[in-house]
């Protein structure tokens, strides 16, 4: 079946399936060539203070610094609770310092935006964009901390560099990276904190989050105590000064030597491949959906402008659809096997939002566009 600019009168059904029909925005695909067997498994069932549970965790970290070219000024940790968990971290140990600004443009900038106003009571400015769109960069002011996502996951929409991120700042920047990392060059030099979760471009686990401080933001843990109490999972220094063992494999909590180990494989093909390999499957994925939705027009993109359009977590308008025709599409792409986990985050406008980091291939994207075509119509009666 041949891309066509409207859905088909019928519902034909296509004959070939994506090899790899797993679309999800987390916990996304994982990686090319992936299978259980192929773990490391000395780690497992050992204590993760045991010197074999500190040397995998010390070689994960080392590992993500390679593959995101992180320079040796910035510390990376393994922390509880995802990317969601690492980013409270940072929030509850660092804010209050000084005045804080953040944007949303999507449900989980908006988000952090709750965890400031309502948990930490702390009356943030607050610079908002609807759904498809982003905010105004040149409104930030960089006297105060700033805290922003990086890729928005349920919205598609991204920041397009760090330029707009000053250079002279005052206040600390908080990014949320974690549909980012590993499909885009950040500019660490412009990054004082990031999280993410290797559930996302890597295709690891969820669960697990990773915090990475740079000196400017070690320097605040260092030198400001917040008002608020601290759980102990969230606690990254002791008498004044960092923890630096967390931040050497000594994690706060007991993490999963088994995510820990699944992690580590990923890592390893992400380091393989390079981070401009990543970065041209990632491109190539994008492309490929790019394709699907210029050639028909029932579909669109929810992000407005193509520079500040996701490559990874690609969310897409679906003329005339409710909730209801969303979740019946999705249901139908599931029960044939042919896409998983298509539909929208719940909180933004319906329609379909398509994976295409770098654990997708890009031949996969291509045999999705006549399911879309098959679902749409079969939807829609």
């Amino acid at each position: 079946m041949t891309d066509t600019l409207a859905a088909p009168a019928a519902a034909v059904k296509p004959v070939a399936k994506p090899a790899r029909p797993f679309f999800s925005s987390g916990p996304c695909a994982k990686p090319p060539g992936w299978d259980a067997a192929r773990l490391a498994t000395a780690s497992l069932g050992r204590s993760h203070r045991s010197k074999v549970g500190k040397q995998r965790l010390a070689y994960c970290i080392q590992l993500m610094r390679e593959a995101l070219r992180l320079p040796d000024t910035h510390r990376i940790g393994i922390v509880p609770g995802s990317d969601t968990g690492a980013f409270e971290m940072a929030m509850w140990t660092m804010l209050g310092a000084r005045p804080v600004t953040t944007l949303a443009w999507e449900s989980f900038g908006e988000g952090w935006v709750t965890d400031a106003v309502k948990q930490l009571k702390i009356e943030p400015t607050v610079i908002r964009a609807e759904y498809g769109h982003l905010p105004d960069l040149a409104q930030v002011d960089w006297g105060h901390d700033v805290l922003f996502t990086w890729n928005g996951t349920t919205s598609g929409v991204r920041v397009p560099d760090g330029d707009w991120i000053a250079a002279d700042r005052e206040g600390l920047s908080f990014a949320d990276a974690t549909s980012g990392v590993f499909a885009y060059d950040l500019p660490w030099d412009r990054i004082d904190v990031a999280t993410f979760s290797w559930q996302k471009v890597l295709g690891g686990e969820g669960a697990h989050g990773v915090l990475i401080l740079g000196p400017r933001a070690v320097e605040r843990l260092e030198s400001y105590t917040p008002v608020w109490p601290l759980p102990k999972v969230f606690r990254l220094t002791a008498k004044g000064k960092l923890t630096e063992g967390v931040f050497a494999g000594e994690t706060i909590n007991t993490p999963s030597m088994l995510a820990v180990e699944d992690a580590i494989w990923c890592l390893e093909w992400a380091r393989d491949l390079g981070p401009d390999g990543l970065k041209a499957r990632v491109a190539a994925n994008a492309a490929a959906l790019d394709r699907i939705v210029a050639a028909r027009d029932w579909l669109g993109h929810l992000a407005a402008d193509p520079a500040s359009r996701s490559q990874t977590s690609v969310c897409l308008t679906v003329a005339g659809a409710d909730e209801a025709l969303i979740k019946k599409m999705a249901a139908l792409l599931e029960g044939e096997a042919a896409a998983f986990d298509v539909a929208g985050y719940r909180d933004a406008p319906p329609g379909l939002r398509i994976w295409c980091g770098a654990t997708v291939d890009a031949a996969d994207i291509a045999a999705l566009g006549p399911w879309l075509d098959w679902a749409y119509a079969a939807a829609k009666g």
